[in-house]
């Protein structure tokens, strides 16, 4: 997941360079599927994304060298290189008053991510009914409506960002033990988070 950076937890913020490189569309889908399917190589994601393995290879190594994505040297069995998302996940940071095209691409990224909420929650709109009966009862989605403070609300966004960093941990030293062998009681799991305030233009 991505997340903004707080007090207790460390998510690396995206530079300039790497916001505008990230904010391409394909880009930004083979990232999805890394997240979502595990490690896999050019080949197989160039057929996911309808594009040539060239083509495909150029995007993922201009995600490498953000540090967005990186290669797994232990799944490597021939010439093809595996890649998997660099744990720890990243923000998206705020864009300089005087950068447009700064600008531009964190715009582009936020409707993105809004598009992928979107999606996913329309997938388990669908999925729902043929999920397993444990899956259905761990799933959950809510909303809350309150008044608060600034202070109270960084305090809050803090604290939950901290039992989902937390959480991340936990997945990501499970996954880097054992990258081939994926157990099979685990699942993808996505977790929304959103505080904002409603009406407090200046």
């Amino acid at each position: 997941m991505h997340g903004m950076a707080g007090k207790r937890f460390s998510v690396r913020t995206l530079d300039a360079h790497a916001l505008k490189s990230f904010a391409h569309p394909l880009r930004l889908r083979l990232y999805e599927l890394l997240e979502e399917h595990g490690p896999s190589t050019a080949t197989r994601l160039a057929g996911l994304v309808g594009q040539n393995t060239g083509a495909t290879s150029y995007h993922l190594r201009e995600l490498a060298r953000h540090g967005m994505i990186e290669p797994v040297p232990e799944l490597g069995k021939g010439k093809e290189k595996f890649w998997r998302i660099v744990p720890g996940g990243f923000s998206y940071g705020k864009a300089p008053a005087d950068d447009p095209e700064t600008a531009e691409a964190v715009s582009l990224l936020l409707d993105d991510l809004l598009r992928q909420r979107a999606a996913e929650l329309a997938r388990w709109r669908e999925e729902e009914r043929d999920t397993p009966e444990e899956w259905v009862r761990a799933s959950g989605l809510g909303r809350r409506s309150m008044r608060l403070t600034s202070e109270e609300t960084v305090a809050m966004r803090d604290e939950v960002f901290d039992v989902l960093e937390r959480y991340r941990r936990l997945a990501d030293r499970r996954d880097l033990a054992s990258p081939d062998r994926p157990d099979p009681s685990l699942e993808q799991v996505v977790v929304h988070f959103d505080v904002l305030p409603v009406g407090a233009r200046a």
